[in-house]
């Protein structure tokens, strides 16, 4: 990058941070137009990027600045005063500064063929000479001499004009024609000089806009180095990002430790060199988590960058509503992760615009109902744990949930069974609901009945909460609670048959263990009973569609999570614990697939998804089975006969497997075979038989019998399945790892045939 790119690039950054900033003074100076030190401010902001402008050579830019600070030079020296119309102008010079800095930003230069400030510059230039708006009574003292020369040179025309000529002689007349030829010779001396010294003076502060600048970009050479003085550097985004993956990758590493630990710790328990293990893997937990929270820092940006521009919105509204409207904005220092910030901005327009429309009522509505004439929103931000509270609140009529339903049920949003059963804050939602709009017709403003929509589409991409609470005739507040940052979440894993998920913690309410029998159907829904009140219920595995391999055991998790005032309870098969995860990418062809916002890498090195829960709750509303009649019917399946009973033997050996078969002839049930773990596995899993014993091997390929049946034994379902070890190894140790890892029996080779049936017969429990 050569030192140009570089100087334009930084101009670029300060005015765009300057342009926010002077937008939201000048509406605190509109309320408070004899703030001189505002006013001070707002003129060193346009003369700081007039100045730029002027030495980038940026000429549209600079003339526009130019004329805007002159008007606001005037009023600074209280030669003039800022009236609403003078504010809507200078405001609108603003504007046209944004766009002339983004065709900067993105041609290069400020030379548009749409963007025409010359008639905004005559307006300006109006202004400044008082044609319209002018405030004369402070400009006596200070005329000019040239002013003073020009009045003068007038009363004495005007007293030329009351000389009668035709007393005069021939003389006298000359005379007199001398004396006006040398008057205008005069007075052409006079304006020659006047021009002159405006020129020079504009030469020169040009000269001094330009030492300024040069002053501004010059680089110290002689630097203290024992100032106390903060410094700071511009960084640019992408280095910050790439920090904040490799921060991620990092964490990701340390979770994939802590694992291991847990592993190897297990194992070897009480050696000495675990607890060296233990101290190395605390310390870089400790240091790793640090590094992560510096990072996040740096990421980290004042919410005063979105509601800065929210005073210029409600003054602009409240003009076009012709209503009073007061922001009053707090916590703006409040900080948050450089992506949420510019992420949030539409937001919480969107919702500032409604307040404004549909909750602030008119001047007359107001005093009516004994109301001070000027409505007020307030735009607060605070942080509350790992979230951080933006809170939009007005003292307008507030939503009435009885209006809310009957709309909804006219636009079919709702039935009326459905509205019936709606407490007032479900009924506060429906403003979230695509195409809802109360209003009567569609303004410029709102009606559409997109905006509300919108915030909740977004929101929810954030991870974050809406919550609503409203009162008629006292107003409206919502809450949106969003994640300090995206890229790194605490997290619920859950698994639900041979899959696991993360749900964002924050979405999760509580865990609860129920009974089959505690789950109630009304309606073709399953719903609990969960303290007073009644919760919908769902599968998780009947959400994303995952096969049913396993039997669903007596008891069961939910986990229930909430959306506002919506919640759900979701059943799952184990709960395995919190853990800080990395959000990864999905990729370009698996982005949009319902309901999973993103994916996941866990300790042990496995991909998991995470679950996107307000996407997961709407799913939710089409799942239609009935657990409760699915366990049912599972459990009416009774073996009568010994043809009923199917017995699998698991071993490479197919002479091996001849000799069990002979063996269990007698029995008449049904046998399959499985040539190594993997394959009874995959025959398990793949649901075509239900399986009542397992006659296994230990040494195969692949996978051995203790592998296998340590597997099995991690199901539910199998819990209680007969696993008889059928082995040459018949060492004390090796009976001992097999009663460790579930086998049921251990027959060593060896064995007769009536040993084996019988075995198996009363496993079986075959009379």
């Amino acid at each position: 990058m050569d030192d140009m790119q570089e100087i334009l690039e930084d101009f670029l950054i300060e005015a765009f941070e300057l342009i926010e900033q002077i937008d939201h003074d000048l509406v605190e100076l509109e309320n408070n137009p004899k703030d001189l030190e505002l006013l001070n401010s707002i003129f060193r902001v346009a003369h700081t990027i007039k100045g730029s402008s002027s030495f980038l050579n940026f000429n549209v830019l600079t003339k526009l600045t130019h004329h805007m600070e002159d008007v606001l030079n005037k009023a600074r020296k209280e030669e003039l005063l800022i009236t609403p119309d003078i504010m809507d102008v200078v405001l609108t010079s603003v504007d046209i500064m944004k766009t002339l800095l983004h065709n900067i930003k993105d041609n290069g230069n400020d030379n548009s063929n749409t963007t025409n400030i010359d008639e905004i510059c005559s307006i300006l230039n109006d202004i400044n000479e008082g044609k319209n708006f002018i405030n004369k009574t402070q400009c006596e003292e200070d005329k000019s001499l040239n002013d003073k020369i020009e009045e003068i040179i007038k009363n004495d025309s005007s007293e030329e004009e009351n000389i009668d000529i035709s007393s005069l002689d021939n003389e006298e007349i000359e005379a007199e024609i001398e004396r006006l030829l040398k008057q205008k010779k005069e007075e052409k001396k006079n304006k020659e000089k006047k021009n002159t010294t405006i020129v020079q003076k504009n030469i020169q502060e040009i000269k001094n806009i330009k030492n300024e600048v040069n002053e501004n970009i010059k680089i110290p050479t002689n630097i203290d180095k024992n100032s106390n003085v903060d410094q700071t550097i511009r960084v640019e985004v992408k280095r910050l990002d790439s920090l904040m993956n490799l921060i991620g990758e990092l964490v990701l590493g340390k979770n994939r430790l802590l694992k291991i630990y847990d592993d190897v710790e297990e194992r070897y328990e009480g050696e000495k060199f675990i607890e060296e293990l233990n101290q190395v893997v605390s310390q870089l937990s400790v240091v790793t988590t640090d590094i992560q929270l510096a990072v996040m820092k740096t990421r980290m940006q004042p919410i005063a960058k979105v509601f800065n521009k929210f005073p210029r919105v409600v003054r602009d509204l409240s003009r076009e509503l012709n209503k009073y409207i007061d922001l009053e904005i707090t916590g703006e220092e409040t900080e948050l992760d450089k992506s949420i910030v510019e992420e949030i901005g539409d937001p919480i327009m969107h919702m500032i615009r409604n307040s404004c429309d549909h909750g602030i009522e008119d001047v007359k509505e107001r005093l009516a109902k004994g109301k001070n004439e000027k409505g007020k929103v307030c735009l607060k931000a605070y942080n509350e744990g790992n979230h951080i509270v933006i809170e939009i609140s007005d003292d307008g009529k507030g939503l009435d949930p009885n209006i809310l339903k009957i709309k909804s049920i006219e636009k079919g949003i709702i039935n009326e069974r459905e509205a019936d059963a709606m407490s007032d804050k479900e009924a506060f939602s429906l403003i979230f609901k695509p195409g809802f709009s109360t209003a009567t017709q569609v303004t410029n403003v709102s009606g559409r009945g997109v905006g509300m929509d919108v915030v909740k589409t977004n929101i929810d991409k954030l991870n974050g909460l809406i919550e609503i609470d409203s009162e008629i005739n006292k107003g409206t507040i919502i809450k949106l609670k969003i994640p300090l940052t995206l890229a790194i979440i605490q997290s619920l894993l859950v698994k639900t048959q041979e899959e696991f998920y993360a749900i964002p913690l924050a979405s999760v309410l509580e865990t609860v263990r129920v009974t089959i029998d505690d789950i109630y159907t009304i309606e073709g829904k399953n719903v609990l009973r969960l303290r007073d009140e009644v919760l919908s219920l769902v599968r998780l595995s009947d959400l994303f569609g995952v096969k049913q391999v396993l039997e669903n055991s007596e008891q069961s998790y939910v986990v229930v999570v909430g959306i506002g005032t919506s919640k759900l309870g979701i059943i799952v098969d184990t709960l395995i614990g919190q853990e800080e995860v990395v959000i990864k990418s999905m990729g370009y062809y698996l982005q949009n697939i319902t309901g999973i916002a993103g994916s996941t890498i866990r300790g042990d090195g496995r991909v998991t998804l995470i679950v996107d829960v307000g996407a997961m709750m709407d799913m939710a509303k089409e799942v239609k089975v009935d657990i409760k009649a699915n366990n049912e019917n599972l459990s009416k399946i009774i073996k009568e006969k010994p043809q009923d009973y199917v017995v699998l033997i698991v071993d490479d050996s197919p002479v091996d497997r001849n000799i069990m078969k002979k063996a269990l002839e007698p029995l008449g049930i049904k046998i399959i075979e499985a040539n190594n773990g993997v394959e009874a596995l995959n025959t398990m899993k793949n649901n075509d038989y239900i399986i009542d014993a397992m006659l296994i091997d230990i040494e195969m390929p692949r996978m051995d019998g203790y592998t296998l049946a340590a597997e099995i034994r991690k199901y539910a379902k199998y819990r209680n399945l007969p696993l008889i070890a059928v082995t040459s190894r018949t060492s004390k140790s090796d009976r001992l790892r097999g009663v460790e890892v579930g086998m049921t029996e251990y027959i060593t080779k060896p064995y007769s045939y009536e040993y084996l049936e019988n075995i198996v017969r009363k496993n079986l429990k075959l009379g």
